[in-house]
């Protein structure tokens, strides 16, 4: 800001959204992104926004830049990568081992036949070899396909099909809560739906046996040491693929979207440097799993700017439940990132296990996934962050690899707020006319391209467009959620407007009513969910889960029941609150409310691949 005589954060968004001609060359140089072959133009909008090519002409790689770059400038002595386990096992790479590891297993996989362009999945656990295998396909240009490492093997079969991928790497086993998950025979038998996979590579853990099919199965361990010392850095268009990143819906087809190197390096270096605050030298843990964007998000952000990224496979809460504040403890982590359902989890432990630790090094906190509730918002500021740490709370999709809300850390915060869009999105709140408003809850929308926006669904143009730019046209992207920006200019979102609720004539986000829910003190978490009502139309239900102490019965019921009508207004009075042990979610945090109001009605709950927790699925139907 200082160096382009901007005054202030809202004159700085103004300016990055409305001028991208000034503002990724800004950027691009103040980063120090370095190109193979400068681009000759910066965007190509002729096709309109939802085909819009950047940076034409260019050539570069992402690996080239989070990883080749920095053994030339003092840190390849410094640790990249920290994998930790539920055994308590540590492993760790520096930048110049990293790289090591990704030269031989880039040329191990170019050796199977992996070029530019090629899929290649991932169904793989959190562990440092995640890191190795997706900064070696992208260096000889193949296309990473994280996917979920829970999903069964018809949703496994189904993305790998998508995709095209010939090769999947896997691992034989991977540990939650104490058990071993056999991923092995999750592939198996994805492998004999997608006959198109050839190669599976194995990554074993032990002595254990595996179930072996010979000439397609390859030890992961063997395969990286046959590969070369060195591999060179592909040179790659700008407009490359660089991932296929499958939207977790529990219903159709599932989305793939199309990204490329140049829009994923672009996002996440700017969104990790400038909305995160990551420097050199600082540590990022965000709670996450390769198969949700933040993953690669997370690893990419945190390297390209000489940071140490850590990966934690298995449960935050096990075998004990201050592991998590353990490992922010131990690693001297600066940067936390969160879903807001995983610190509702967390917080029911109460405070005792965070104070066995020490969490000074942390400078920032970080969030996604959700929409907050005060009281969760305050516990995370007050006793994770000591007060002091912002929560930079941020919120995008799969589709943009990055954000459309983000705060900056040099401006003021609300609790529960985004702050304002992020650098170089022109984002903007209309009702259902398509008009600009402040105040009400309305449309989150955008109305400018940039480099992160997916190119397309794969396969499937019809459907992006469908997505997007049904609802107001192909100038302005829809993105889904409920938006409100209050009187202070501060953002807040309700959650996704196709769960919008319409009680008595009202709409309202299942997010507003949630959040009054979890102010009751013996709510830990809730779904409000519409099912039909012949008078009003729609009536609510709350699904809930309760607080450690709490007796869950029809009491209890009617005090939350109560508490959310004094709120919210008698209209907004539940129904019915039902008493659950804990809520489906995705990996990610987002609650299922799809498939618990499909539940509710008697209906088919559609697909279940996305159910981080499935088990807890069993209780729905017997409430119906």
């Amino acid at each position: 800001m200082r160096r382009n005589g901007i005054k202030d954060v809202a004159a700085l968004r103004e300016r990055a959204a409305r001028t991208p001609e000034w503002f990724y060359p800004a950027i691009l140089a103040d980063l120090g992104v370095e190109w193979f072959k400068p681009y000759r133009k910066l965007m190509d909008a002729s096709r309109g926004l939802p085909w819009t090519e950047w940076f034409l002409g260019g050539r570069l790689n992402i690996v080239h830049n989070v990883l080749d770059r920095h053994l030339h400038r003092d840190r390849a002595a410094q640790v990249a990568v920290i994998a930790e386990d539920e055994q308590g096992s540590v492993e760790r790479l520096t930048y110049a081992e990293l790289d090591a590891r990704v030269c031989r297993f880039a040329g191990a996989l170019a050796g199977l036949g992996a070029g530019v362009g090629d899929g290649v999945g991932f169904y793989m656990p959190m562990r440092v070899e995640v890191v190795i295998a997706l900064l070696a396909c992208l260096k000889i240009g193949a296309v990473p396909v994280p996917i979920f490492a829970g999903f069964g093997p018809e949703a496994l079969a189904g993305r790998l099909a998508d995709a095209g991928a010939h090769i999947l790497l896997t691992a034989a086993t991977t540990v939650r809560r104490g058990k071993a998950v056999d991923l092995k025979a999750v592939v198996d038998a994805a492998c004999a739906l997608a006959p198109e996979v050839r190669h599976v590579v194995v990554l074993r853990r032990g002595g254990a046996a595996v179930p072996w099919h010979e000439g397609r199965d390859r030890d992961w361990d063997k395969l990286e040491a046959s590969g070369p010392a060195e591999h060179p850095t592909a040179h790659l268009d700008a407009s490359a693929r660089s991932l296929i990143l499958y939207t977790s819906g529990t219903t159709g087809k599932p989305k793939g979207a199309v990204h490329t190197h140049a829009g994923v390096l672009v996002v996440t270096a700017k969104e990790v440097g400038y909305h995160l605050d990551v420097r050199g030298g600082d540590v990022m843990f965000w709670l996450t799993d390769i198969g949700w964007m933040m993953g690669p998000w997370e690893i990419l952000g945190t390297l390209f700017h000489g940071g140490t990224v850590i990966l934690m496979e298995g449960a935050a809460d096990f075998p004990e439940v201050d592991r998590l504040w353990g490992m922010v403890e131990r690693h001297r982590v600066t940067h936390l990132g969160v879903a807001p359902t995983a610190i509702r989890m967390l917080a029911a432990h109460g405070r005792e296990p965070v104070a066995r630790h020490d969490l000074s090094a942390l400078r920032l906190l970080g969030s996604t996934g959700e929409t907050w509730d005060g009281a969760s918002y305050a516990w995370f500021f007050e006793n994770i962050g000591g007060g002091r740490c912002p929560v930079i709370n941020i919120s995008g999709g799969t589709e943009l690899m990055g954000c459309l809300l983000a705060p900056l850390p040099v401006a003021p915060l609300k609790p529960c707020t985004l702050q304002g869009p992020a650098l170089g999105m022109d984002v903007d709140v209309l009702d259902e006319e398509g008009h600009s408003i402040r105040g009400d809850v309305g449309y989150l929308v955008c109305r400018n391209a940039a480099p992160n926006m997916t190119r397309g669904f794969l396969s499937d143009a019809p459907r992006y467009l469908e997505t997007y730019f049904a609802k107001f046209g192909e100038s302005i992207w829809c993105h889904g959620d409920w938006a409100r920006v209050d009187a202070d200019g501060m953002w807040f979102l309700s959650g996704r407007s196709d769960d919008t609720l319409k009680i008595a004539g009202k709409r309202i986000g299942p997010g507003e009513v949630e959040a009054v829910a979890i102010d009751h003190p013996a709510v830990r978490e809730a779904a409000a969910i519409g099912v039909p009502d012949p008078l009003k139309g729609e009536q609510l239900v709350l699904v809930v889960a309760p607080r450690a102490g709490f007796s869950a019965d029809d009491e209890l019921g009617a005090a939350v029941a109560a508490h959310v009508a004094a709120r919210l207004g008698s209209t907004m009075r539940p129904a019915r609150v039902l008493w659950v042990e804990a809520l489906p979610v995705t990996r990610s945090g987002k609650i299922l409310r799809g498939v618990i109001r499909r539940l509710l009605r008697g209906e088919d709950p559609g697909s279940l691949a996305a159910a981080a927790n499935p088990e807890v699925l069993a209780a729905l139907p017997r409430l119906a």
